[in-house]
């Protein structure tokens, strides 16, 4: 089973209007993560940036501005994907995995495709994906009442994972996070 688990952090929460400027995630195949990965992305130069989301991940426009070209990491990234699955094989492919994935995250990255003038993301990735949130709910159904949101970070400590605040928001221990909570949840 491939498993590619990813989060990415954007200029807004509009996919149709905001960007990436930052993808990151870990290849796990068959349990075994082969490979990780973290992009800086210089976002669409059309899309809109909202500074309260750049607030939220540390940076300024003038460091996501400085990144690399969408273009050059776009190739990056589908290099590393193919090293895994075979594009014109339509029973190889990734599943995605991320937390709150489902209604997030892979609009912005099927998104990112069609900037970068691929229209074939589900030559990559099931259309079905396996989203970290909604497996934590149905483990927390007890506990829910109780929980003053559903955020990554109150699911994980919820949970006993510990965390380091200050590195939240960031894709790359964003990651880190979602697979220690799956790991909990189908242990």
């Amino acid at each position: 089973m491939k498993i590619l688990f990813f989060d990415l952090e954007t200029t807004g929460i509009r996919y149709w209007r905001n960007g990436i400027h930052q993808i990151s995630g870990e290849v796990v195949i068959d349990g075994e993560c082969k490979e990780s990965f973290n992009f800086h992305v210089r976002p669409n130069p059309q899309c809109d940036v909202d500074e309260e989301a750049l607030k939220i991940c540390h940076v300024t426009k003038e460091q996501i501005f400085a990144y690399p070209p969408m273009e050059e990491v776009y190739k990056q990234f589908v290099q590393m994907l193919s090293k895994y699955v075979d594009k014109y094989d339509r029973t190889d492919k990734f599943f995605l995995a991320g937390y709150n994935n489902s209604s997030f995250d892979n609009y912005f990255l099927k998104a990112f495709f069609v900037q970068n003038g691929d229209n074939y993301f589900y030559s990559w990735f099931w259309v079905n994906s396996i989203d970290v949130m909604v497996l934590a709910t149905q483990h927390l159904l007890e506990e829910r009442h109780k929980m003053p949101d559903f955020k990554q970070e109150t699911v994980a400590r919820a949970l006993g994972i510990e965390l380091e605040a200050d590195k939240l928001h960031n894709a790359s221990y964003d990651i880190y996070l979602t697979r220690e909570i799956y790991k909990r949840l189908i242990g």
